[in-house]
């Protein structure tokens, strides 16, 4: 494999037609669960669905999304209608929701979903059982690099995808669009991939982004090569797809927009919005972000979100504190990011022989968090910003991994309120929080996809 970064990775305007997809909300609005309701069913039962098999592609606990209102309504859309549907929890590799996870997550008593979703089946993705794929395809050398605009060459990639997907007659997505590190914006066929999908694909896709960088990445519009190389593969589906996107207010369950058609209009609708709701600009950098997690972020692989988000405005020098008492793991679905530890891109590059053999999503996932910086044989590896964890993960764990320790019991957060220095971010994890074009110290891409061009290296 090669991997390259010096060239242009502007995102392509291409893709999902807003216009096609039915939107209901807009930059503001609040939408009722009259509205929402009425839409799903409307939308859903505009369907040809009578006979069919169907397939609900739903996020996990770590995003917010109304779902049993949602659930609801496309079950009243469904009965009497489809022949069989199954609910399929979007994981990607995050760790299976536990049953009673699974009835506050979907709006049912636990160990009784028949009650509330009668004639539904409802399943965690498994990601580690091979058993439960089928094999779509393949995607060629050649295809990856010319969807990654010469970003990856060399590889081609199995597609391979939850197999209840890919038996359906009509798959359809059900969930919301955020800024996102590795895509741009979450939503649409990323709910199949990586939501559902094999690893394989996961750590080409995920790498990739690595390769840009999260914070080049992150709230860009458009048809990214991280998009590109997804819509490539969820083009292999062979049942029908379709998507319900929406445009969640973080941290509740009131809806600012949703939209419903294919996966790529439906999305591209909902990043309209989202890219006007879920992004805040501030007018100067701050020396230091403290990232309140929820506990929906059950480890640091998740709870990274807090530092993704926040790494825009923090100075040269500055740091994130991720502060979640809550959290005990660095990661429970992937055991070796604690032998990988925390680094840089250029960190991985520079030594690509010692590392090409571990998984490139935890790669990715090291580089995401660790954030921007670099690497030489002399210097060593120097990084923009601190990364600190005020979790409950040991302190000696902490260090290990290549990031800093602050104790979470000395964590005073009127007092880090009070500092002229420090911005809390409560709810951290979804917002994205950027400096206002042109204001000092902005930098990295922008929402409508220009980025300045990063120095080249070879890996």
């Amino acid at each position: 494999m090669t991997t390259t970064t010096d060239r242009p990775r502007r995102a392509r305007a291409d893709g999902g037609d807003p216009g096609r997809a039915a939107r209901i909300g807009g930059v503001g609005e609040r939408l009722s669960e009259d509205e929402v309701t009425a839409f799903v069913e409307k939308s859903i039962g505009g369907v040809d669905l009578d006979g069919k098999r169907v397939c609900l592609v739903v996020p996990d606990g770590t995003r917010t999304c109304p779902l049993p209102l949602l659930l609801r309504a496309a079950h009243r859309a469904l009965t009497g209608r489809a022949r069989e549907v199954t609910v399929v929890i979007a994981l990607g590799t995050h760790q299976g929701m536990s049953e009673e996870h699974l009835a506050r997550h979907l709006g049912y008593r636990p160990g009784v979903s028949d009650d509330t979703y009668p004639g539904w089946t409802v399943l965690n993705h498994e990601f580690g059982r091979p058993d439960t794929f089928r094999t779509l395809g393949t995607i060629s050398a050649q295809r990856i690099a010319e969807l990654t605009g010469g970003l990856m060459t060399g590889e081609s990639v199995p597609v391979r995808i939850n197999r209840h997907v890919a038996d359906a007659d009509v798959a359809i997505v059900v969930g919301p669009v955020f800024p996102h590190e590795v895509v741009g914006f979450s939503g649409g066929n990323k709910y199949f991939f990586p939501g559902v999908s094999g690893q394989e694909l996961i750590d080409v896709s995920h790498w990739v982004g690595a390769l840009i960088t999260s914070a080049e990445m992150i709230g860009t519009r458009g048809i990214t090569p991280v998009r590109a190389l997804i819509d490539e593969a969820a083009a292999m589906i062979p049942a029908e797809r379709l998507a319900l996107c929406l445009v969640v207010a973080s941290g509740t369950d009131t809806l600012h927009a949703a939209s419903f058609g294919t996966p790529e209009d439906a999305w591209a609708a909902c990043v309209e919005v989202s890219a006007q709701t879920h992004v805040r600009y501030l007018d100067a950098p701050v020396r230091r972000v403290l990232s309140v997690m929820p506990t929906a972020y059950e480890d640091i692989w998740t709870a990274a979100k807090g530092f993704y988000k926040l790494e825009p405005i923090v100075a040269d020098g500055g740091e994130v504190i991720i502060y979640a008492p809550h959290i005990t793991q660095v990661s429970v679905m992937h055991p070796q990011i604690t032998e990988v530890g925390y680094h840089n891109r250029d960190y991985f590059l520079g030594q690509w022989d010692r590392f090409r053999s571990y998984p490139w999503g935890d790669l990715a996932h090291s580089t995401h968090l660790r954030g921007q910086g670099s690497w030489d044989p002399v210097q060593g590896e120097r990084n923009r910003v601190t990364v600190t964890l005020a979790t409950g993960i040991p302190e000696d764990v902490v260090r290990a991994v290549n990031l800093d320790y602050l104790d979470p019991a000395s964590v005073d957060i009127a007092a880090f309120e009070a500092d002229p220095d420090t911005l809390v971010v409560p709810h951290a994890g979804e917002v994205l929080h950027r400096l206002r074009p042109g204001s000092e110290g902005a930098g990295g891409g922008e929402p409508d996809g220009r980025h300045p061009a990063p120095s080249g290296l070879d890996g």
